[in-house]
């Protein structure tokens, strides 16, 4: 049996997810839609493994990987998402998870995953690891989007949703001189020279959901 912690924005799929696990003999010992918050009940109650979702809201949940891997918590994260493109995935496991399984798989899947990830094995889905084996023959494309810190993830998100610098800055508490910044920045890493561009990238490389352009 494991302890685990679940991240994910859709209450519904939470509540779906914590009776697989409790069938599945694990105990769910904490959920959450913010990161913020996830953190510290991480830190507080250190469970074996985070079932996590990227797409949360404004923010993105590898942000929250970030931070755990900066802290050092022991914690295995599986993701468990929609996002089914090479960019995310391998930074996904860059910054530590352990686990990728897309949201349409069956139960048993996820089971299977969160067995594996409980003890010490890495659990990629097959559709996922040919995405990883594909990302190889085009190392460059891979390499400007896993470029991008956690932090311009989120603005990436927040840019290609038509927000102002302002509303930016006064979101994330920065200037928007800095915010200015961080577009300037991630734009010129990603090679792309006007938003219309960084939203199609985005789309593409799973940075952003379809609906969320």
């Amino acid at each position: 049996m494991s302890d685990i912690y679940l991240v994910d924005d859709h209450v519904l799929l939470r509540d779906g997810l914590r009776a697989v696990l409790q069938m599945g003999g694990h105990r769910v010992v904490g959920e959450s839609d913010d990161i913020t918050h996830a953190l510290s009940d991480l830190v507080r109650l250190s469970p074996g493994v985070l079932l996590l979702d990227l797409h949360l809201g404004e923010r993105n949940g590898l942000e929250l990987l970030e931070r755990m891997q900066q802290r050092g918590l022991s914690t295995r994260t599986i993701v468990l998402t929609m996002v089914e493109q090479a960019g995310p995935v391998v930074q996904a496991l860059r910054l530590g998870a352990m686990g990728y399984v897309l949201k349409g798989s069956a139960a048993d899947e996820v089971l299977l995953a969160v067995d594996a990830v409980s003890q010490g094995r890495t659990y990629v889905t097959p559709a996922v690891q040919m995405l990883v084996d594909r990302a190889a023959t085009r190392p460059d494309a891979v390499t400007a989007v896993q470029s991008l810190s956690a932090r311009e993830n989120q603005i990436v998100r927040m840019v290609v949703r038509g927000m102002s610098s302002a509303a930016i800055g006064a979101q994330l508490h920065l200037s928007p001189k800095t915010v200015e910044t961080y577009r300037s920045r991630l734009m010129a890493k990603l090679g792309v020279g006007d938003l219309p561009a960084l939203v199609r990238l985005a789309i593409r490389e799973g940075l952003i959901g379809i609906d969320e352009d």
